[in-house]
């Protein structure tokens, strides 16, 4: 009688086995489908991403930002000379893309004096360029 019992029970449990592999195994294939659909998702996220911040690059690049009138702008001569040292350009150059001569410059730098209101806001629009922007606007002048 308990070989009876064993075997009926372990051929249940073979059947039952087989049903919820037959039940499961659509589910599995769908499941691999799907993970690779979320993949493939996230690539193109990623990469528009990309593109999204390269043209928000351009077009801070392009356009200078304008402020609001009677925005005040603080000065400092360190900050100037580790900006200029930072993009690689010598004082003269930094100055044309200012459009200063480097003399100005280099006397900004070293607290001598100190740029006009207007000055400020130009050196401003300057320091928001990237360093490749900033290459390209010097070749362009």
């Amino acid at each position: 009688m308990a070989n009876l019992a064993t075997v009926l029970k372990s051929e249940i449990a073979r059947v039952a086995r087989k049903e919820a592999r037959a039940e499961v195994e659509p589910l599995r294939k769908a499941n691999a489908q799907y993970r690779s659909a979320i993949a493939q998702l996230r690539r193109q996220i990623s990469g528009l991403e990309k593109q999204l911040k390269q043209a928000k690059r351009r077009v801070s690049a392009a356009a200078p930002t304008v402020e609001p009138p009677g925005t005040a702008r603080r000065f400092s001569a360190s900050r100037l000379a580790a900006h200029r040292t930072k993009v690689g350009l010598s004082a003269a150059a930094y100055g044309k893309l200012v459009g200063m001569s480097g003399a100005t410059i280099y006397l900004w730098e070293q607290g001598k004096s100190r740029p006009s209101a207007e000055q400020l806001t130009k050196l401003a629009a300057l320091r928001s360029l990237s360093k490749q922007a900033i290459g390209e606007r010097q070749g362009a002048t």
